[in-house]
C-alpha cells in the first residue's frame, strides 16, 4: 500500500499568473490565483499543476549537470498534430530546446519560465 498519493506539480517560477496561462493554452484549464503568490490551473482533466513564485528563480539549464532541469513535464499530443502543436507552444512564449531531430517521437522545449517539457506523439 502506498505512504501517499500525487497531489499536485508545483512549478517554481517568478511569475505565477503568466506561466499558469502559457500552461491553461497548452494544455487547457483556467488558471485560479490564490494570493500574489500561487495559482493553480483548473478543470484541464490532468495531473493537478500550481506555480508557486519563486523570489530569484533561476531556471534549469538543458541538457548542463551544473544547472540540471530535475524534473520535467511530458505531455502527449497525436503523432499528426506534432508539428502544429509546435507551432502553437512556440507561438505562446516557448523555447525549442532539442527539436531538431524529426523522426524522434518526443521534442524538447522550454517554457517561459525556463522549465523543460516535451511534446510526445502518442
Amino acid at each position: 500500500m502506498p505512504l501517499a498519493k500525487l497531489g499536485v506539480v508545483v512549478l517554481d517560477c517568478p511569475d505565477p499568473l503568466a506561466l499558469a496561462t502559457f500552461y491553461a493554452a497548452v494544455v487547457g484549464g483556467t488558471p485560479k490565483a490564490d494570493g500574489d503568490d500561487w495559482v493553480s490551473l483548473e478543470g484541464h482533466g490532468g495531473t493537478p499543476l500550481a506555480f508557486q513564485a519563486a523570489p530569484g528563480h533561476v531556471p534549469p539549464q538543458w541538457p548542463e549537470a551544473a544547472r540540471s532541469q530535475q524534473f520535467h513535464l511530458d505531455l502527449e499530443v497525436a503523432q499528426e498534430e506534432l508539428d502544429a502543436v509546435e507551432k502553437e507552444v512556440l507561438a505562446l512564449g516557448a523555447t525549442a530546446l532539442d527539436a531538431e531531430d524529426r523522426e524522434r517521437s518526443f521534442r524538447v522545449y522550454a517554457d517561459p519560465a525556463g522549465h523543460p517539457f516535451c511534446l510526445c506523439a502518442c
